[in-house]
């Protein structure tokens, strides 16, 4: 599969779920209430996002006696880094929350305030995926670094492809397209 293909099949067939996950917090008739549901990874459905699915019951519910509570310094972030930054040092002490956690509750609660990443946040299967491109390990890369095919995708559109098709990256040239690419369960 080449890069050209994987950014069409993200375009494709992840985006408009992807997009509709960050729509579903937007529509939050309030900040608290995005909090809330992204310290759950609840859906809009009511079940918790399979990136999610390993964090302890306990850790969730920490993390929401905690960050609710965050809400007027939340308010005052005016870029996705310092929102980013926020939430991982409310949350730092919470055995089992990690950086997957941070990164997707930050997204989620970004949504809300319509704070998006600048730069592609590597953690997890982001950074197997950031790897296998032959990119640097770092926390943070600019869109800049990546091929060319990446730049049809906003930095947490290359998050998510780097974390569904790090296996793709990985091998051959030659895989064929798979079942289901937005089964998010592939990154973590």
């Amino acid at each position: 599969m080449t890069l050209d293909l994987i950014v069409r099949t993200y375009i494709r067939r992840v985006r408009p779920r992807a997009q509709a996950e960050l729509d579903w917090f937007i529509r939050q008739p309030t900040l608290r209430d995005a909090t809330k549901h992204a310290a759950l990874a609840r859906s809009s459905k009511g079940k918790r996002y399979s990136h999610q699915r390993r964090t302890k019951r306990a850790a969730i519910q920490e993390a929401l006696s905690i960050l609710p509570n965050e809400s007027d310094r939340i308010k005052r972030c005016r870029t996705f880094a310092e929102l980013f930054k926020l939430i991982d040092t409310a949350l730092e002490d919470v055995s089992g929350i990690g950086e997957l956690y941070v990164y997707d509750t930050s997204l989620r609660i970004g949504a809300k305030l319509n704070l998006f990443p600048e730069k592609v946040y590597l953690h997890a299967g982001t950074r197997l995926g950031a790897r296998a491109l032959g990119l640097p390990n770092v926390p943070t890369l600019s869109v800049s670094e990546f091929p060319k095919e990446f730049r049809a995708l906003k930095p947490h559109e290359i998050e998510d492809a780097l974390c569904i098709f790090k296996d793709e990256f990985a091998s051959s040239r030659r895989i064929p397209v798979p079942a289901d690419p937005t089964r998010r369960s592939w990154c973590g």
